[in-house]
């Protein structure tokens, strides 16, 4: 699933191609993935340039010269790309916008669980969707506002998009491990301490994938992300993936508010 890095990934590349390029033609080869209907799309994207490109959380935004933005989530299997030819188009391209020079950007989604929509700003977008603050503009006075009292665990707080937009499974995950809290950590009990941890914590995982890409097998070996199994592991050959970076104990996997969770039992432990 496309988190907060790939979409800041993609958001770069299309701010590449797409800002100050003005929108020839709009192709729908699936229209499974509008929220509006073609007709509204067209009249809004055709003529207008594309003045911006900015992101919050798990969505992407192309703001036109018309005032209005276009909305672009990505669900499960979302992706971006570029071509020119009809045989060079992407596999399971759903939507694509010509440019004047002939380049066509790809809305490319496998599963079709992405979605394109208008609005009238971000702003308006995010009352619509009751988002927090993107995650990487969280600041420390939010953060012990958004935590204090609580009751609910740790790790279900933070997934939860109204605190801030962005954080997912393996980023809240990773999150917890590099600031050493464990996930089902009464939120409320954080010590001021641990929330400053918390807070550094979400700003370098997130600018440490970033700066990535979001290739998972160029993150330090440091993380735990690498116990997914999802990319090869840095070291050829090795698993240490399976065991904590620190103290080299078997990193354990458990469902906490139903979704599966990575931790180290010694160096975050449940006081």
């Amino acid at each position: 699933m496309p988190e907060l890095p790939e979409v800041e990934t993609y958001r770069r590349f299309l701010d590449e191609l797409l800002l100050h390029q003005t929108i020839g033609q709009l192709f729908v080869f699936d229209a499974h993935v509008l929220a509006e209907p073609e007709a509204a799309l067209r009249q809004a994207v055709v003529g207008a340039s594309v003045t911006g490109t900015r992101r919050l959380g798990k969505n992407l935004f192309l703001e036109l010269s018309t005032g209005r933005v276009l909305a672009l989530h990505f669900g499960m299997t979302g992706d971006v790309g570029a071509y020119r030819d009809e045989h060079d188009r992407p596999r399971f391209t759903r939507v694509a916008f010509e440019l004047a020079d002939g380049l066509r950007v790809a809305f490319i989604d496998p599963r079709k669980f992405g979605r394109i929509r208008l609005a009238d700003s971000v702003a308006d977008f995010q009352r619509q969707k009751k988002l927090g603050p993107d995650a990487l503009d969280l600041t420390l006075a939010e953060l012990q506002t958004a935590l204090r009292g609580r009751k609910t665990l740790l790790k279900p707080l933070l997934l939860d998009q109204r605190l801030a937009a962005g954080l997912g499974n393996w980023i809240v995950d990773e999150v917890l491990f590099q600031a050493r809290l464990h996930p089902e950590r009464v939120a409320g009990s954080l010590t001021p301490a641990e929330v400053v941890q918390l807070h550094a914590a979400i700003g370098l995982v997130l600018t440490t994938a970033i700066e990535a890409e979001a290739n998972y097998h160029l993150f330090p070996t440091s993380f735990l992300i690498h116990a997914r199994e999802w990319d090869a592991y840095p070291v050829p050959g090795s698993e240490a993936y399976k065991y904590c970076p620190t103290d080299q104990q078997t990193i354990v996997k458990k469902y906490v508010g139903g979704r599966a969770t990575y931790y180290c039992p010694e160096c975050q432990k449940l006081h």
